[in-house]
């Protein structure tokens, strides 16, 4: 099962996140920025599943932008990796050619309206 689903720059600032399961705000800032930090703290030669307390991230890198699952411990870790590049691919063909920015405003703009 999906816990949490996070898009995130370089710069470690949090672009969009969906919490699947309730997670308190002052709780979900101090998650955010320790699976930031982990994930943007590896190389890219390194494996994009890491194990963390008692679930899984799975994440995948586009340019400038880091896309962030977690997952509970019986999820496929590869099923998720697909999912990853199938919704980044659906964004790109949607706002043809994705950058961070697209999804900062447009993502916004469209849940507004």
């Amino acid at each position: 099962m999906i816990k949490f689903f996070l898009m995130v720059n370089k710069q470690g600032q949090t672009r969009l996140s969906r919490y699947y399961e309730h997670v308190e705000i002052n709780k979900r800032t101090m998650l955010e920025a320790e699976v930031i930090k982990s994930c943007l703290s590896r190389s890219k030669d390194q494996c994009s599943f890491i194990e963390y307390k008692d679930f899984k991230l799975v994440y995948r890198q586009y340019a400038a932008l880091f896309v962030v699952v977690g997952i509970n411990e019986t999820e496929n870790e590869m099923a998720v990796y697909e999912l990853i590049h199938n919704f980044v691919e659906v964004l790109d063909k949607y706002f043809s050619r994705v950058v961070r920015y697209s999804i900062c405003y447009k993502i916004f703009s469209f849940k507004t309206s």
